[in-house]
Parts: C-alpha cells; sequence; structure tokens
C-alpha cells in the first residue's frame, strides 16, 4: 500500500476503533498531533508505535513545534524559545545566532525521533515586518539576510538528528495582519516585490535542498485570484518551474477559515491536490476528513508518493540516554543563556503563557 494524499488528525492519547480505522483508508499517508494527543513522552511514543505498525510504509507523523508560542509537546520536553529571539541574538552576534539555531533545531527535532515523530513543520520562513500577529515571533526576523541565515542552520540541525525541514508558509505570511485561521488575507503586493523579499528565504532553502514546502491560505491578487495553496500559478508555476522545488508540498490545514476560498471540502482538496499539493492537511473535522478520504479513495500519484516517502525520520536516538549526549548539554545550555538574556532585557521577548496561536489548530 502506498502513502495517500491526506493528512488526518486524532481526538485523544490513544487511537481507538474509529481511529484505526481511519488511518487504514488509503487515501491516509500521515497523522497530525496536538496538544491533545499528549500527556507524556512515554505516552506519545507508544501512540506513535500504535500509528507506524498499522500500515507499510509507516503513516508519516507529523506536529507544530516550532517552539515558543508553538510548541505542542511541553512537558518532558525541552521548552524551547520562539525564532525571534534567535533573530534578536543575531544583531549583535550572528555567527553564535546560527550556532544556536542549528543546536536548538537538533535539539527539537532528536526529542521528537526519540518518541516516533517524523518532522515538525518547521522552520517558519516568513519574514516578520511587525504586521502579521499570528507569525511574529515565530519568524527569525524582519531582515532577509537573517531569516537565510538562521533558517538555513536550523535546516542543517534537523537533518543531523534524522529529520526533515519543512518551509512555511509560501510565498510570504509576514505581509498582511489578517490571521488565515480564521478569514482569507490579501496581500497586494507585486511579484517583483515578493521576489526581492519574501520569497528569497524559500529560494535560499530550496537550493539547499529543502524536503517540503507549506503554502500560505493567502491571496496575492497581482499574481493569482487564488489562494496560494489552490494555486497552480503558485506552487507548479512559480514553486515548482521557477524555483526548481522538487520536495513535498504540504496544504495548510483545509478547515482554516481562509481555506473556505476553495469551496466544501472535497471540492477545497481537489482544488489543492489539482494547484500541486502532494498532501492536503484536514483537522479538527472529522465529518469533514471522512468526505475528503472518500472522494480521494482512488487517488493515485506515483510521484507524490516518492516524495512523501523521504520524509520519514532517519536515525532515532534513545529518548532516557539523550540527555548524555554532549550535543543535547550544549544545546539546553543554549536554551538557558537565551532565557538569561531574556531575564536581562536585552531586547529579547519572553514566551508568552497567553498563547494567542490555538494549540489545536495547524499551521
Amino acid at each position: 500500500m502506498s502513502l495517500g494524499p491526506i493528512m488526518v488528525d486524532l481526538g485523544g492519547t490513544a487511537l481507538d476503533a474509529e481511529d484505526r480505522e481511519i488511518l487504514r483508508h488509503p487515501a491516509v499517508g500521515g497523522v497530525i498531533l496536538f496538544t491533545r494527543n499528549f500527556e507524556s513522552p512515554e505516552q506519545l511514543a507508544e501512540l506513535t508505535d500504535a500509528i507506524h505498525v498499522l500500515r507499510h510504509p509507516s503513516l508519516l507523523i507529523g506536529v507544530d513545534q516550532e517552539g515558543g508560542r508553538v510548541q505542542r509537546f511541553r512537558q518532558g520536553f525541552t521548552r524551547l524559545p520562539p525564532a525571534g529571539r534567535l533573530g534578536a541574538l543575531s544583531v549583535s552576534d550572528p555567527k553564535r545566532a546560527r550556532q544556536v539555531s542549528a543546536s536548538l533545531a537538533w535539539l527539537m527535532a532528536a526529542e521528537l525521533r526519540a518518541v516516533g515523530v517524523d518532522f515538525s513543520f518547521a522552520p517558519v520562513l516568513d519574514l516578520d515586518r511587525g504586521i502579521s500577529h499570528v507569525i511574529g515571533d515565530r519568524a527569525f526576523g524582519g531582515d532577509v539576510q537573517r531569516v537565510c541565515d538562521l533558517a538555513s542552520a536550523w535546516c542543517e540541525g534537523v537533518r543531523l538528528a534524522g529529520m526533515a525541514a519543512v518551509g512555511k508558509h509560501f510565498p510570504g505570511h509576514g505581509g498582511v495582519s489578517a490571521d488565515s485561521h480564521a478569514e482569507l488575507p490579501e496581500d497586494r503586493r507585486r511579484l517583483v516585490d515578493l521576489e526581492i523579499e519574501d520569497l528569497v528565504p524559500f529560494r535560499r532553502l530550496i537550493d539547499q535542498g529543502l524536503e517540503a514546502v507549506m503554502p500560505a491560505h493567502l491571496v496575492y491578487p497581482s499574481v493569482d485570484a487564488r489562494p496560494a495553496g489552490f494555486s497552480p500559478v503558485w506552487l507548479k508555476g512559480i514553486l515548482r518551474d521557477q524555483l526548481g522545488f522538487q520536495g513535498v508540498i504540504f496544504s495548510d490545514d483545509l478547515n482554516m477559515g481562509a481555506a473556505d476560498a476553495g469551496g466544501d471540502y472535497p471540492e477545497r482538496a481537489r482544488a489543492a491536490s489539482e494547484a500541486g499539493c502532494d498532501m492536503l492537511l484536514i483537522c479538527n473535522n472529522r465529518p469533514a476528513a471522512v468526505r475528503i478520504l472518500d472522494a480521494f479513495a482512488d487517488h493515485r500519484d506515483p510521484a507524490a508518493n516518492l516524495r512523501l516517502l523521504r520524509m520519514h525520520g532517519r536515525k532515532c536516538g534513545e529518548r532516557l540516554r539523550l540527555h548524555e549526549q554532549p550535543e543535547w548539554q550544549r544545546a539546553v545550555r543554549y536554551v538557558a543563556q537565551l532565557e538569561a538574556l531574556e531575564t536581562l532585557d536585552l531586547g529579547l521577548d519572553a514566551p508568552r503563557d497567553d498563547d494567542p496561536t490555538d494549540p489545536e489548530k495547524a499551521g
């Protein structure tokens, strides 16, 4: 059985009979996990084992574990700083910031791989222009070169831990104030302006072998009337043909408010697939997921399947001995140092407990 084009979610911390039936559907190719699926690292490892043994090849397992506001698993995992804190460090010490970025990425990936998670939807490649509240310090900053340098180091770190990277949100979410989780934002900038700014980190990382990309549910009317995630102009014409991207294209969550522009659930899934998405995320709406699965029951795309297979995690360390590794000890020291810098009020933003990003939403 090949990997299907649909990534679904789960309701709890263990598989029930309905979950097993859904995950065996031929259109399913992956599972995205949320905070509600997590109680402890031990429980999480049991859950990922149960998912992986259901199918061959095993289903992909992903999560949003960026750090800062967007970190689904916390208890028993290192609390990671937001990417923006690395950007702030880079202003005064760019070389050290790149080292820290690679080290923290390794830490994030090693901890996830030790419990059976294949990849995290990271890094964020958007530019923080001080406009988008939903992006903000999830981005490395607003300077293009700084974002490129830190994101490149981040990708190197996750690869060392056996994980692929997923750059988001193509072609850039930082130029709008609206939150695509709730509504459809519109960025009226011209393509030439995007090419010299927002697209640069994507181009740079693609040239370095970026494994996957997630497009934004945003409309760029000067380029196409359709949101980027439903646009063959963006995904086939620009991302594939002009930028030469050969990896996986994940849709953002088809249950987001901005995705309403794609029609009803089977229609928006079909539109995203025809635009060029290899795997379609549908979260927090099991009835809609079932409808999409039925619509894609006979879907076959050998090229997409080969791309998806490369997203499986590679080497996996023993979780209980992870802290013995020098790489883990170094990364944890970096985390503590960044926290100390924030405490000294040197312009680095602290992680917020009043998290404005819904922990049960993807993207």
